[in-house]
């Protein structure tokens, strides 16, 4: 195990992810994702995790794992259509992954989304979380309605607010 992810995560607390996620950036967010869902049929979930536990750490739990857990343990792959989406932060690691349902999966290529995460990192390694978070989302959108335009019919299947992990 590398030491230096090692001490990134067992020295992040808990506070520091609240003192940059705030109440008004997580109500910004969320409406972010109220008004970009009304362009698509696609349902996004935003959820962000301060740090990993001593656990995953032994086990080198790459992020890309983990937010595999965290999309089934938020039920987002819990759609009529498939076509949800989570936009999971590992805050220690600045990092950023967007794993989606198998009914986007099919046509949205990963590389696109490995793409914008890539873009959203580099926002989150220059202290911009307001804007990298916005990104994330408006980019996802973006995606999402090329490819999965709205129809009147949408139902709002999964919650708009992020979650802070």
């Amino acid at each position: 195990m590398a030491l230096a992810r090692l001490c990134r995560h067992l020295f992040m607390p808990a506070w520091l992810l609240r003192r940059k996620f705030t109440p008004a950036l997580l109500a910004e967010i969320e409406q972010a994702i109220v008004t970009f869902e009304g362009k698509h049929a696609g349902e996004i979930r935003f959820a962000v995790e301060h740090a990993l536990e001593i656990t995953d750490l032994w086990s080198r739990l790459p992020a890309r794992e983990r937010s595999l857990e965290v999309f089934g343990a938020l039920r987002v792959w819990d759609t009529d259509a498939n076509n949800g989406i989570l936009i999971y932060v590992l805050y220690a690691e600045h990092a950023v992954e967007i794993v989606a349902d198998r009914g986007i999966a099919r046509r949205v290529p990963q590389a696109d989304w490995d793409a914008l995460c890539r873009d959203v990192e580099s926002q989150f390694r220059a202290g911009r979380f307001r804007e990298g978070s916005l990104k994330a989302i408006e980019g996802a959108s973006l995606l999402l309605a090329r490819h999965f335009p709205n129809s009147p019919s949408d139902a709002d299947e999964l919650p708009n607010q992020p979650i802070l992990l």
